[in-house]
Order: structure tokens, then sequence, then C-alpha cells
């Protein structure tokens, strides 16, 4: 028996017929049960195709996935386990329009041997659980965007996965519905033990996580585990204003500017 939920051995991805691209080349990750780790990067790094390979969204050219156990390239039927084991959260939350919140959050449950009484109950347990138990029966057109997401979230849950793959799961929310789903997500882990895996480009949803995992040209750079205080720290720094003026050098306070070095490089490594 594994003690990961999550494992990638050698995986790789090569898309062209002449000129070959690695968009993954040999990633080796584990991943525990209820960890919450983000994946950063910058574009075109092989951030998303990372996700789509662990999701079986996409086939990989070379390697491994394996999820609780199963490796994916020995799995019969893709769709029932990706549908039984894989949560998804995505940008832009994908919710169905015209469907309930409550309908968008039983639809992966139709693929499971469950009464509509079930389902119903299941998804308005789920509703409650993110804070929209009032709002069941609306609408996606009658909901902010943070509430959609809210939605996307129970939805990603409804058929207790082994972990949940969210791709820039805050890219269309402003700062304050930022900050709550980051908190709603760090709840669900706490109360449910919901094991995550953040793909994200926001330092801010990146030092919520457990571990902080860099991908460049394809390549894990840098495996942090962020359980040193002064770590986690640099790295919610890193996210303010102050922070990102000290990394770049642009409207750097006066006071700072003797500091503002030594600063930068501590905030390069994080």
């Amino acid at each position: 028996m594994t003690d990961y939920i999550l494992e990638t051995r050698e995986l790789t991805k090569i898309y062209g017929d002449g000129v070959e691209i690695r968009a993954l080349d040999g990633v080796d990750l584990q991943i525990a049960p209820g960890e919450v780790v983000a994946i950063v990067g910058p574009s075109g790094s092989g951030k998303s195709t990372l996700l789509n390979l662990i999701g079986a969204l996409d086939r990989p050219s070379s390697g491994e996935v394996i999820i609780n156990g199963s490796s994916l390239s020995k799995v019969r039927n893709i769709d029932l386990f990706r549908g039984q084991t894989i949560g998804f959260i995505f940008q832009t939350h994908n919710l169905i329009p015209t469907l309930t919140a409550r309908e968008n959050v039983e639809v992966p449950m139709h693929e499971l041997r469950m009464s509509s009484g079930e389902r119903r109950a299941r998804a308005q347990e789920l509703l409650e659980l993110v804070g929209l138990g009032t709002r069941a029966s609306a609408l996606p057109n009658q909901m902010s965007g943070g509430q959609r997401q809210r939605v996307a979230i129970a939805r990603a849950l409804a058929n207790r996965p082994a972990i949940v793959l969210a791709d820039e799961p805050t890219g269309n929310l402003d700062s304050k519905t930022t900050a709550d789903i980051i908190k709603l997500l760090q709840d669900l882990n706490r109360s449910q033990g919901v094991t995550m895996l953040l793909v994200t480009h926001n330092s801010e949803v990146a030092a919520a996580a457990q571990r902080i995992i860099t991908i460049r040209d394809g390549k894990i750079l840098r495996d942090v585990r962020i359980d040193d205080e002064l770590e986690r720290e640099l790295i919610e720094f890193k996210s303010s204003a102050l922070g990102q003026a000290v990394l770049h050098g642009i409207n750097v306070p006066a006071e700072l500017s003797p500091h503002a070095g030594r600063l930068r490089e501590l905030l390069e490594q994080v």
C-alpha cells in the first residue's frame, strides 16, 4: 500500500512532429493524503500540462501517473475513474448556465449509483459547507463570481475525490473574493482532509499551500515545504504591494532602500 495519494514517475509530454517541444520532461512527484500543494512557474513552464496529465485529460508521451495506487495507464474506464477519483476546479468555474447551484453540484453524482434524493441531499450538504446553503436554487447568472466559484468547489467535492485539481482557481476574482476562496480551500483541507493540487500565478494562493513546487522548462526546479514560519512570512510579504516593489526595484520606500538588495535575494528564493 502506497503512502502517497498521487505519484508521477518520469512523466514526460512531447508536442510537435518536426520540432520537438518538451512541455514536461521527466517529472517525479509525490503527494501525501491531506496535502495542499501549489504549482507555480512562468507561462509555458508546463504547469497546466502537468495538471492535465494528472487529471487524465491528456496522455503522457512517457512515464506514469498513479492515483490511489492505480496507474492511469492501466485503468480500463478512465472516464469513470476520473469521475470517481478526481475533482476539478477551473478558473472559469464551467457551471452549466441553465442549472441551479444544487443541480450543478449534482452533475458528477449522476455517474454513481445514487437516487435523486441522495444526490439532492449531498449537493445541499456541500453547498452548506461552502456557505451557499440558501442559494441552492439560484442560477449561475444570479450569483457573483465568488459564489459561482464556491459552487464549482462544492461540485469538485461531490464524489468525495481522492484529490482535487485546481487550475488558477482565483484567476478571475478580485482581491477580496480571492482571499475568501483561499480561506475556504484552507478550511476544507482542515475540516475534510481534502488533498489539493493548485496551479496558480497568484502568490497569495501559493502562500496558503503547505508545499510550493516551482516548474520551469518542463522540469521541477524547486520543491519547498512551507513549515518554516520565516519562509511563510517571506512568501506572504512577496505577495504584498511592498514586497512586489522590493522585488522589482520600483518605488521602494527610502527606509527600505539600504536593505532592498538583500530582501530581493530572499524573495527570489521563495
